[in-house]
């Protein structure tokens, strides 16, 4: 029951991060509420109300039939013109910032939400339509089936006015920095989380059984309950190989057993890893910081040359690493103080200089980036680490962008703040301290 569960959560997952799973759900409804007060109808709900409260009852087929052509083609308009703005702020998010970004944007619980109010109004409008009877008495047109058509038809027009103020929001770069920022924040929250209430005691792997992918993508996430009681029911320990995020080959080493597993076990712990065609910040964290590098990148190339949007992007990165710096290269999966799993992080030099390897690129040249910059490796070297050796790692990056900034920029005043920024940073820039350093 708990691999149903399990495999039910996983299929959950990957249907809900989809643009059509709102839409799908609200046309669903509104097909359901169409046939619910059709079915009302024939109870004679309009009957009763045309004696009763007459006001609220549309008494007349060829009104009826009027209204709610006119709402069907003013909701189908509508529909079309909201998601035409969608694919143009797709289109400017992915030729301006990074088409990285994309599979977040297109996430958005709110855009699909309106998508699926504007389907299900739609379709509830048609199946009303379908049953009047022009030609019928007043006691047997959905006059009051009629009036909800109009009322959801109004809900639309405010779902429309709120479209227009996400959109604009959506558009501007700062709220998909944030968007972002946030959303890496909160996973970063939970692995910090689990981190302090872990047993870090493991033993060497490096004679384990190995195990292996039978299916390809990007490695997302792992069902953390059921792979435990699966390590406590057959009395093993597992260590995972892949890094979460990579793109994981059919064929390449997935675990490693301190068991022999049979072929019944190897298909039933297999179940726990997940695999996806897309990648998302929220089962990625690290992606987060892909997104903003990337941003910044393309915000100082010469194409765009923005570097506003650089700068904002690097106070934003500057908090994930703070963050990031917290935890360790290594999580585990423990339970009552014995560790059962564990799982490998992109360590931290690793990140941090693939980060920076491509900010090099195209920042050095510009002395205001490089001084953000600075400060950023200036703020982070007080901040709190989990391990020691992240302050040399910030050491090492930091000197080899001031290294490069040095060879890039020709003007006085400016190689004068790049000494400055050495002395305050504490780094030798001298040849003998770059070959000492490679």
């Amino acid at each position: 029951m708990k691999n149903l569960f399990s495999s039910l959560a996983s299929i959950y997952r990957n249907i809900k991060s989809k643009i059509a799973f709102y839409p799908t759900l609200f046309a669903l409804s509104g097909l359901l509420f169409a046939f619910i007060m059709l079915y009302l109808e024939e109870r004679g709900i309009s009957g009763y109300l045309v004696e009763n409260i007459p006001i609220l009852v549309v008494n007349n087929g060829d009104t009826a039939l009027t209204i709610l052509s006119a709402c069907i083609t003013g909701l189908i308009s509508m529909m079309v013109f909201s998601f035409s703005m969608v694919m143009v702020l797709l289109n400017q998010a992915s030729t301006n910032f990074s088409p990285r970004l994309l599979p977040g944007l297109i996430s958005d619980h709110k855009h699909q939400i309106i998508l699926g109010i504007y389907l299900s109004s739609i379709l509830f409008c048609i199946f009303i339509l379908f049953s009047i009877q022009p030609t019928g008495d007043q006691y047997q047109i959905p006059g009051f089936s009629v009036l909800v058509g109009i009322l959801a038809t109004v809900i639309c027009i405010c779902a429309f006015i709120y479209f227009i103020h996400t959109i604009s929001q959506s558009i501007q770069i700062t709220f998909i920095l944030d968007k972002i920022y946030l959303t890496a924040k909160d996973r970063l929250k939970i692995l910090l989380e689990r981190e302090s209430e872990q047993s870090t005691e493991f033993p060497d792997t490096s004679t384990w059984k190995e195990y292996y992918t039978e299916t390809s993508g990007y490695f997302r996430d792992i069902s953390r309950d059921p792979l435990l009681n699966f390590c406590k029911d057959h009395k093993t320990r597992i260590e995972i190989l892949p890094v979460r995020g990579m793109f994981a080959l059919q064929g390449i080493p997935l675990f490693r057993s301190e068991k022999n597993l049979s072929k019944d076990e190897l298909k039933g712990i297999l179940r726990y890893f997940h695999f996806a065609r897309e990648e998302l910040v929220s089962n990625n964290y690290v992606l987060a910081f892909k997104q903003i590098a990337e941003v910044i990148a393309k915000a100082m190339s010469p194409g765009i040359n923005d570097p506003g949007t650089a700068l904002n992007a690097i106070d934003y990165l500057t908090e994930l690493l703070r963050m990031r710096m917290l935890k360790s290269d290594v999580s585990y999966i423990s339970s009552e103080g014995k560790t059962y799993a564990c799982e490998r992080a992109v360590n931290f030099e690793e990140l941090l200089y693939n980060l920076l390897a491509s900010l090099r690129t195209y920042c050095k040249h510009d002395i205001v980036v490089v001084q953000k910059l600075g400060k950023m490796f200036s703020y982070l070297q007080e901040q709190q680490a989990n391990e020691s050796s992240y302050y040399n790692v910030l050491d090492r990056e930091a000197k080899r962008l001031l290294q490069d900034a040095q060879q890039s920029i020709d003007n006085k005043a400016d190689q004068d703040v790049i000494d400055r920024m050495a002395k305050e940073l504490k780094i030798d820039l001298s040849q003998d301290s770059n070959k000492k350093l490679l």
